[in-house]
C-alpha cells in the first residue's frame, strides 16, 4: 500500500515514487540516472563543477490537496508537469548536478558492502560497529534514503528499498545503541515515508521502535543505552560515569517519537519522551547546566561534566526542534532551550585572545577551553533559534551563529589538509589547533558543513557557500579512496594515513547539507521541515495548542 507523500505546499516538489512504475518522474537528463547506488550519492553533491545548472521542478498546478491533519501537504496529481529553470547565484563554484561525475564508475558500497551497517573502502569489503551490535541491518542504505530521494535519484533509492523489504529484520538477537538506531533508523525511515509515501518505510520505523521500547524499563524511566532487539535487556556503557546514561542519548528521542506516535496513534512513544522532559525539569541544575551523565536507576546526576559537544550536544538541539516542529506551540520546549542557552553563554561561551568566540566544557567547576567538531553544530542551532528568543534578542543569536562559523572555519584552515580535527585547543598561544595526536582526525564528519548551510538560509552570505566548497574539495582531495571515501588520522600531515571507515552519517548529513548548501531555498524550506540531528526530515505537525493527543481518535481514520 502507498500513502501520499507529505510535502509542503510552498516547498520543492519531489516526485513521488509509484510502485512498479516502468520509471519515475524526472528533472532533465542531468538529474535522471542508471547507474546504480551510493557512489552516485558521494559524487552528486560535490566534485561538480555545474556553474549555472539548471533544475526542473513540477509544476505547483499539478498538485492536489490532501488532509492528514497536516496544514500544507499535498499528493502529486497523475498529470504530466511543466519544468521550471532554477539557476545557480553567481558566482557559486558548486551545483549538485548528479549525472556530471561517477557515470561511468562503479559504486563501491554496492560492489563491496551492500546490506553491511558501513564501508571499508581500502580494504573493500563491509564494516560495523558496536553501535549496531553484530547484525548487517544495512545503515548505510537506510541513512542515505532521503537524501537520494530528494537529489532525484531514484532508481538508487528503489534499490534500497527493494533491500529493505526484502532484508531489513530487527527481529535479531543484536545489541544496539538506542540512540543511534533511533536517529539514524527511525529517522531515516520516517523520512524516507514522509518524502515518498512508500508504506514500508512506516511499518518498518514502527518495527523497530516497538523493540527500542523495553530500553525505558528502568526505575527513572531514563532508558538504557543499548538494548538488546531480541531480548530487550538493556544496559548502558561501561565507560559512562557510574553506569550512568547520556544526556544526548536519552535526550534525543523525542522528534522521532513523537511523529511515531502521530502516524500510529500510539500513546506510549510521546508519553516515553515527555516523562524524560518532566523529570529533567524537576532536577536541580548546577549554574543552570546539564550534566552529560544521569543514572537511570537512582535518578541523580552523575560526574558534573557540561559540554555542547559530544555527550550533550543533541539534547539541546532537540529542546529547539521540538519547539520549531510543534508548529511553535510546544512552548514548554522553547522556555527549556532559552534557559539552557543562557546558561551556556554565561558559562561556557569565551572569546580567545584573537578574537575567536569559541564553547567551552565545565568540568568539575572549572572551563576546559577546547571545542569539537561536534560542537560546531551550535552556530547553525543558534541561527535557527534567533527567531522566537526571549528579549528580542534574535540579531544577537544570529551574531552569535556566525561567529560560531567562522571559529570552526579556522579550525580547518589552519590545518594542512584544510579540513577540521576532532578537538582543538584555546589556550597557551594556541587557538583553534589540536594538541593531542588523538584530537587531529577526521572522520568525514558534518558538523561545521551543516552550521555553514543554516548560515546561508538565514543570511545569503556568498562566504558559507566558499567555505562549504573549501570543504568540498579538501575531502575530494583528501579522504577518496579506491573504494569510497575514508576519514584521516591527522589533518596536520601533508601525507595522511587513513582509518579506512566510510560513515553511514557521511551520506545522510555531510553530503546532504552540502548539496542543500548549493541548492535554492525552496528545496525542504525549513519553514515546513525539521531536520533531525542525522539530517533526517520531518515535517512540521500543524496540531493546535491542544498538542499531538488531538489525534488520537482521529489516526485510523486519518491514515
Amino acid at each position: 500500500m502507498t500513502t501520499p507523500a507529505l510535502l509542503p505546499l510552498s516547498g520543492r516538489r519531489i516526485p513521488t515514487l509509484s510502485p512498479g512504475a516502468a520509471s519515475f518522474p524526472h528533472h532533465r537528463a542531468t538529474l535522471r540516472l542508471s547507474e546504480k547506488f551510493i557512489l552516485l550519492l558521494i559524487l552528486s553533491a560535490f566534485i561538480t563543477l555545474c556553474f549555472g545548472a539548471f533544475f526542473f521542478l513540477p509544476d505547483n498546478s499539478k498538485h492536489k490537496r490532501f488532509d492528514l491533519g497536516l496544514e500544507d501537504v499535498v499528493i502529486h496529481g497523475q498529470g504530466g508537469h511543466d519544468e521550471h529553470r532554477h539557476r545557480c547565484p553567481s558566482p557559486c563554484p558548486l551545483s549538485p548536478c548528479p549525472r556530471w561525475w561517477g557515470s561511468t564508475m562503479e559504486t563501491p558500497y554496492r560492489q563491496y558492502g551492500w546490506g553491511h551497517n558501513e564501508l571499508k573502502p581500502l580494504a573493500k569489503k563491509g564494516h560495523s560497529t558496536n553501535i549496531f551490535g553484530n547484525s548487517q541491518m544495512g545503515a548505510t542504505i537506510v541513512d542515505a534514503l532521503d537524501s537520494l530521494y530528494m537529489m532525484g535519484l531514484h532508481d538508487e533509492f528503489k534499490d534500497g528499498q527493494e533491500w529493505i523489504e526484502q532484508n531489513l529484520d530487527f527481529s535479531v538477537n543484536a545489541e544496539v545503541s538506542v540512540f543511534e538506531v533511533n536517529i539514524r533508523f527511525i529517522g531515516g525511515l520516517l523520512a524516507a515515508y514522509y518524502l515518498s509515501g512508500q508504506e514500508v518505510f512506516k511499518v518498518k520505523a514502527v518495527q523497530l521502535a516497538e523493540k527500542l521500547l523495553p530500553a525505558f524499563n528502568t526505575p527513572t524511566g531514563i532508558p538504557w543505552a543499548m538494548v538488546n532487539l531480541k531480548s530487550g535487556v538493556g544496559r548502558n556503557w561501561g565507560w559512562a560515569s557510574a553506569g550512568s546514561s547520556i544526556l544526548a542519548e536519552f535526550g534525543t528521542l523525542h522528534m522521532e517519537f513523537v511523529h511515531l506516535t502521530y502516524l500510529t496513534g500510539n500513546p506510549a512513544y510521546y508519553q516515553k519522551v515527555m516523562h524524560i522532559r518532566k523529570l529533567l525539569a524537576k532536577m536541580d541544575r548546577p549554574n543552570g547546566l546539564y550534566p552529560n551523565y544521569l543514572n537511570p536507576r537512582t535518578g541523580r546526576w552523575g560526574q558534573h561534566h557540561t559540554s555542547v559537544g559530544g555527550l550533550g550536544d543533541s539534547f539541546y538541539e532537540y529542546l529547539l526542534k521540538a519547539w520549531l516542529m510543534s508548529d511553535k506551540t510546544d512552548t514548554e520546549a522553547r522556555k527549556t532551550y532559552d534557559d539552557a542557552i543562557e546558561a551556556i553563554e554565561r558559562h561556557l561561551i569565551r572569546k580567545s585572545n584573537g578574537g575567536l568566540t569559541f564553547i567551552g566544557e565545565w568540568k568539575n567547576g572549572h572551563l576546559e577551553r577546547k571545542m569539537g567538531h561536534l560542537t560546531c553544530f551550535a552556530g547553525g542551532m543558534f541561527a535557527l533559534g534567533a527567531d522566537g528568543s526571549p528579549d528580542a534578542k534574535a540579531g544577537h543569536y544570529l551574531q552569535l551563529g556566525a561567529e560560531i562559523a567562522h571559529t570552526c572555519h579556522e579550525s580547518y584552515d589552519r590545518t594542512v589538509l584544510k579540513l577540521g580535527p576532532e578537538a582543538f585547543k584555546f589556550d597557551s598561544g594556541l587557538e583553534a589547533v589540536a594538541v593531542r595526536q588523538n584530537e587531529k582526525y577526521y572522520i568525514l564528519r558534518p558538523e561545521v558543513i551543516e552550521t555553514y548551510w543554516y548560515m546561508w538560509r538565514f543570511t545569503h552570505d556568498p562566504k558559507y557557500r566558499q567555505w562549504g566548497w573549501e570543504a568540498a574539495q579538501a575531502i575530494d582531495k583528501y579522504c577518496r579512496v579506491s573504494g569510497g571515501f575514508s576519514g584521516v588520522k591527522d589533518v596536520y600531515s601533508s601525507n595522511p594515513t587513513y582509518d579506512d571507515v566510510q560513515q553511514s552519517f557521511f551520506l545522510a548529513e555531510t553530503l546532504k547539507y552540502l548539496y542543500l548548501l548549493f541548492s535554492s531555498d525552496d528545496l525542504m524550506p525549513l519553514e515546513s521541515w525539521v531536520f533531525n540531528t542525522e539530517a533526517h526530515p520531518l515535517p512540521v505537525l500543524h496540531l493546535g495548542r491542544e498538542g499531538v493527543w488531538s489525534l488520537n481518535e482521529q489516526t485510523d481514520r486519518l491514515l
